[in-house]
């Protein structure tokens, strides 16, 4: 089983969750005891720097939701972080950065990605940060579901006890049939199941397909996809720091990306894992600053429900990953 690292992009949707299922640097797989405890740090750095950069990207999200339809806004942050990305790599992995022995998955994933995008910048326009980013967090709890009944993984009675925890947290953040109640809700819940079958479809091609590809692949069919609505959702930015705001949010992302695919040859996912939480802290604080929004204490409670289950998930399969790398190794010892 792949790990499941979670970070929310408002340009992909979730598009850190799926990196740790790919190829990644070699470096990824020294494990020197000497060496260990350095990388780790390094990676744990990277991804507090990573998850601060897509807090930022939701915020300018968010903002430019207020001027423009959220179709747009998602074009625009797909079609410059494809820019970005094809600048960044491009000239040093030439074809390999299109290279891809499952073109129709690509494009179902693509399909995919950019419908849980549509719903996590809606959420982002209708609802405050926290609340959205943090149900959006329910996507590791989805996919132990889907890979049940799709990949046909074996789920003990600890984890799916995290993964009740985890529903029953958002359902104390959105409280159905109370007045704190809104039907935007629905938006984060539908990007976690969006992505979450996105991430299981990844988990078929991981073998195969590395990170870079797969980014790039995102980004295109993203921007193809949108660019075929384009003259329907149109605006013309109504002045240069808008125009200049929708370039950053894609440019903002694809760094970000890149940052994410360094810190995974420091440290494995399951190590790292924990810390993408950290974005809770970012969006509370963001949105208190910028938007005067700040969770009550029943969706703080919510939250942290959530964020215990998605940690127990995390650190389950960490354990896991140990118990199946030593029987592996006592199987080849005997042999």
């Amino acid at each position: 089983m792949h790990h499941c690292l979670v970070a929310v992009d408002s340009v992909t949707g979730d598009l850190f969750v799926f990196v740790s299922s790919f190829h990644l640097p070699p470096r990824v797989l020294m494990n020197s005891p000497t060496a260990e405890k350095p990388r780790l740090l390094r990676g744990i750095v990277l991804v507090l720097v990573t998850v601060a950069l897509f807090s930022i990207t939701d915020l300018c999200s968010k903002y430019l939701t207020r001027f423009y339809p959220v179709a747009f806004v998602v074009w625009a942050c797909y079609t410059f972080h494809l820019v970005f990305i094809v600048a960044a790599l491009g000239p040093r992995l030439g074809k390999g950065l299109v290279r891809t022995a499952h073109p129709g998955v690509q494009i179902v994933r693509g399909f995919l990605l950019v419908g849980a995008s549509l719903f996590f910048v809606g959420a982002l326009k209708y609802m405050p940060l926290a609340e959205s980013t943090s149900i959006a967090f329910l996507t590791p709890l989805i996919v132990t579901l889907l890979s049940v009944v799709f990949l046909k993984e074996h789920v003990d009675a600890a984890r799916w006890i995290a993964v009740a925890s985890g529903f029953i947290g958002v359902l104390v953040i959105i409280r159905p049939g109370s007045d704190v109640f809104h039907w935007a809700v629905l938006l984060p819940i539908g990007n976690a199941v969006a992505f979450a079958s996105y991430q299981v479809l990844t988990r078929k091609i991981a073998a195969v397909e590395s990170a870079y590809t797969s980014i790039f692949y995102a980004g295109l069919i993203g921007s193809l996809l949108l660019s075929a609505a384009l003259p329907y959702i149109w605006v013309t930015p109504q002045n240069l720091a808008h125009a200049a705001l929708l370039v950053f949010v894609g440019v903002l992302s694809g760094s970000a990306h890149l940052l994410l695919i360094k810190a995974y040859s420091h440290a494995p996912a399951s190590r790292l894992a924990p810390f993408t939480y950290s974005q809770l802290i970012w969006v509370m604080l963001i949105g208190f600053v910028a938007f005067g929004d700040f969770p009550d204490a029943w969706s703080l409670a919510g939250i942290a429900l959530l964020v215990a289950s998605g940690i127990y998930v995390a650190t389950h399969e960490r354990a896991s990953a140990r118990e199946r790398t030593a029987a592996l190794a006592s199987a080849t010892s005997g042999g």
